[in-house]
């Protein structure tokens, strides 16, 4: 009986069991499909949140416009240079490094070389002549030399001013004469620039052949360096020109030619030359150019009001005989031996014309 009691019970559990899992799967059943769609839902905002790379239809074509990835070239019915790009990135590359670095760096070299000039000034003033003057005149350089010198400066400020306010004057004229009236003045500038650039080739040229033979660097450059042109360890003997007077040749011939050659370029864009062409030649053209207009600020200094004597040299041709000993004392002594010797040469030639003549044989 035990047996069978035991036999039922199982079949009594397995039954309630088989109740209860139905009841369960009945229960559960309906709640399925809203289970999937939550999942669902819960993948989609997990996208959502991430960003996703639209391949708008028209995306490509913009970047090959904005010349993005690579230099693109387009098709069209004009023929030129460039004329296949609609939209040039490089143009815009040296608008922002003139704007954002060319502009602001320049007129902070500028300010400050200027700065320093003036300081000099008033600690040590005008270099004057080491016991005065003495009369005695000495030739320094000729008519053709100082006419090339001349020539080249004027045109070089012509240039310089009209560049200066090309590059910096809507900051300063606008105030003063408002647009209209500088736009007028840009535009009169740059057609002045354009025309009398070629020029500054010519002087610079001239300026290479008349001077090019006294500038080459020595041994005695060297201890005037050293010694900062006297400033440091006393008096330091020079040739003709010294050494800062090479360095500033030097600097004339090298940034000149580099202004010369990329305004040829600028001026004449008619030989196929590119933007990219265009572009790095007006870097080069306005670095180029900074540069040499502030190095003449000390050149113009020291040629002037800096060291006494020193003018006459380039206006009337002759300087002091004590400017001449006391800033190119090597030079000094060169020229008074070639003075003695050529007037040995006179004496002796003149002594020669004066003695009576032998009389002929038989006589």
């Amino acid at each position: 009986m035990t047996g069978i009691k035991d036999k039922k019970s199982a079949r009594m559990r397995k039954a309630v069991y088989c109740c209860v899992l139905s009841l369960l799967f009945v229960l559960a059943a309906p709640l399925i499909p809203y289970v999937i769609d939550a999942h669902a839902e819960d993948v989609t905002s997990s996208k959502a949140n991430k960003p996703v790379a639209l391949q708008h239809p028209g995306i490509n074509l913009w970047n090959d416009v904005r010349q993005r990835n690579e230099v693109t070239q387009g098709s069209s019915q004009v023929k030129g240079v460039d004329s296949g790009i609609l939209i040039n990135k490089t143009g815009e590359d040296w608008r922002r490094f003139r704007m954002e670095m060319l502009m602001p760096y320049g007129a902070y070299f500028m300010a400050a070389i200027v700065t320093a000039i003036v300081l000099f000034f008033l600690l040590r003033g005008k270099l004057r002549l080491p016991g005065g003057r003495s009369g005695e005149l000495v030739c320094r350089f000729t008519l053709n030399q100082r006419t090339a010198h001349w020539f080249a400066v004027g045109i070089f400020w012509l240039l310089g001013i009209t560049g200066l306010i090309l590059l910096y004057g809507r900051f300063v004229l606008i105030p003063l004469l408002g647009a209209d009236g500088f736009s007028i003045t840009a535009s009169a500038c740059k057609e002045m620039h354009n025309l009398i650039g070629p020029l500054f080739l010519l002087a610079v040229l001239a300026l290479l052949v008349l001077y090019i033979k006294d500038n080459f660097f020595n041994r005695d450059d060297i201890t005037w360096i050293t010694k900062g042109g006297g400033m440091f360890g006393g008096h330091v003997s020079a040739a003709r020109f010294n050494a800062g007077e090479k360095t500033w040749f030097w600097l004339v011939m090298i940034f000149g030619f580099l202004l010369c050659i990329t305004g040829l370029i600028l001026d004449f864009s008619v030989f196929g030359q590119g933007r990219e062409i265009m572009a790095l030649s007006h870097v080069i053209h306005g670095i180029s150019a900074l540069i040499l207009i502030t190095v003449s600020f000390g050149h113009i200094y020291l040629g002037t009001i800096g060291v006494e004597g020193t003018l006459e040299g380039m206006t009337t041709g002759y300087v002091d005989a004590n400017w001449a000993k006391s800033h190119h004392d090597l030079w000094y002594e060169e020229m008074s031996a070639t003075a003695e010797e050529q007037q040995g040469i006179k004496q002796s030639v003149a002594s020669s014309s004066t003695k009576p003549a032998s009389s002929p044989a038989g006589d």
